[in-house]
């Protein structure tokens, strides 16, 4: 009897196989640009090993798991108003300054929330 096992052959080659799956989470996770390059990540192979009451046979579980870096919070600003009945209303700020006019995607004018003021082509 072979007194190692060879983990590229456990379990038919599966401890591998997940080991591998995982550890292409981690890279692309690692490439991933809406991550943080420089916080770790993980990858745990785990295997729980239950012997029988004779202690010559023991069942395996196999478990591989990647701890990964979240992405990156998107931060936007919102303006705060009343509409003419005094609802409280909201709007995405785009002109980055409250009140300020701003030329949109399309050349237009448009207020601070991206509603066009002026447009220029019909």
């Amino acid at each position: 009897m072979q007194s190692q096992i060879d983990l590229s052959t456990f379990a038919g080659g599966a401890v591998a196989e997940r080991f591998n799956i995982e550890l292409q989470r981690v890279i692309e996770n690692i490439a991933d640009p809406n991550t943080d390059p420089k916080k770790a990540r993980t990858l745990i192979l785990k295997l729980t090993i239950k012997a029988d009451e004779n202690r010559d046979v023991a069942s395996v579980d196999i478990e591989t798991k990647a701890g990964l870096v979240p992405a990156k919070p998107v931060v936007t600003k919102i303006v705060i108003d009343q509409d003419s009945d005094g609802n409280v209303v909201a709007a995405e700020l785009k002109s980055g300054i409250k009140d300020q006019m701003m030329i949109d995607d399309d050349g237009d004018v448009a207020d601070h929330t991206g509603r066009k003021i002026v447009q220029f082509k019909p």
